[in-house]
């Protein structure tokens, strides 16, 4: 801190300076905005002006079984929660993002064995070598449509209920108004709440990718750590699997070519997997 002396010569804490005083108001104001402050200070915003997300019940976990985070250790060795993660037709089978482990240029960004599930407050060691990406092996690109990853853990979950195996979502491509809820059971760093549920819509359905996976272009709100979070339809089935979203903390409406989220349908290469390593695990 800071000491600087009065007109008496006392020494007192100096006011704040004008760059401190303009951080404080912005953040006042970010937060009167309805945005939320990141733990660094800074100002975090939802992405668009309508923001209905709120935080995870009880009822809301048996409505959406599976729901889990993902954690991984920092170079310190302290566990922080990294993204959102699915236990999903079967007890010890995960399903999350590729890029969890692999940048855009695919190169490794983290080790298996590093990180854990948590789901129900108990935690779950990976097979650190169960990873299966959705790119080709040769790949030098991570795009949205095979931006999923599947693990197995060392040991069955207990005690909590798996998210059943997907069906193909029966969507047309091209321009869609279709209602989902993106249950989100890491939260978002723009979000005050640990997890957080919102009612928003399918916008646009993309053509398939060489694996038969299409990306759905929505309007849910997302932030940093809703990687991994899920899209469910109104009957409460899981169709989709969260990405990435255009321009993070940008409040503002959403543009089908500019501003939107991307999530990866459950088809294709990804529900063949699943549907594989599910089989695998009943004969083991």
């Amino acid at each position: 801190m800071r000491v600087c002396r009065n007109d008496h010569r006392r020494r007192v804490p100096c006011p704040p300076g004008p760059w401190l005083a303009g951080s404080v108001a912005a953040i006042l104001i970010a937060i009167c905005a309805g945005a939320a402050v990141a733990r660094d200070g800074r100002a975090v915003a939802a992405l668009y002006p309508r923001d209905g997300r709120r935080d995870l019940t009880g009822s809301d976990m048996r409505r959406y079984p599976g729901a889990g985070a993902l954690y991984c250790r920092r170079s310190d060795g302290i566990p922080q929660k990294a993204a959102a993660a699915w236990l999903i037709g079967d007890p010890s089978i995960v399903m999350l993002n590729a890029h969890n482990f692999r940048n855009r240029q695919m190169e490794k960004t983290r080790e298996v064995a590093d990180c854990f599930f948590q789901i129900a407050g108990r935690n779950y060691d990976f097979l650190p070598d169960s990873l299966r990406l959705g790119t080709e092996p040769t790949a030098r690109a991570l795009h949205i449509t095979d931006d999923w990853a599947i693990l197995r853990l060392a040991t069955p979950a207990e005690g909590v209920a798996a998210q059943p195996l997907p069906e193909p979502p029966s969507l047309a491509v091209g321009p869609t108004d279709l209602s989902v809820v993106m249950v989100s059971p890491a939260g978002h760093e723009n979000y005050r709440g640990p997890s957080s549920l919102e009612s928003c819509r399918i916008r646009q359905i993309d053509p398939p990718s060489e694996d038969g996976i299409r990306r759905a272009r929505h309007d849910c709100n997302d932030g940093y750590g809703g990687s991994g979070s899920g899209l469910f339809d109104e009957a409460g089935r899981l169709i989709a699997m969260q990405s990435a979203s255009l321009s993070m903390n940008s409040r503002r409406d959403f543009d089908v070519d500019f501003h939107y989220g991307s999530a990866l349908l459950l088809e294709g290469g990804l529900l063949k997997a699943i549907q594989s390593l599910t089989q695998a695990g009943r004969r083991d």
